[in-house]
């Protein structure tokens, strides 16, 4: 699969826009709408960080919400 258009259904995934996405990864808006308009291609790691942050995030989240 493109890393570009993985990393944009990663975005979507959250709900999030881009310049929400952005501020969330730390990864700029500029270089986000680029890779999503297929003008630059990410590095193949970026989007398995990506995955790997946002399930880490939700794992976190569960085992906060089973502890209240």
């Amino acid at each position: 699969m493109d890393t570009a258009k993985t990393v944009k259904e990663l975005r979507e995934s959250t709900g999030m826009s881009r310049k929400e996405f952005s501020e969330h990864t730390g990864i700029p808006v500029r270089t986000l709408e680029d890779w999503e308009a297929g003008r630059r291609t990410p590095p193949e790691y970026i989007p398995r960080l990506i995955a790997y942050q946002l399930k880490y995030e939700d794992l976190v989240k569960g085992k906060e919400d089973n502890l209240l």
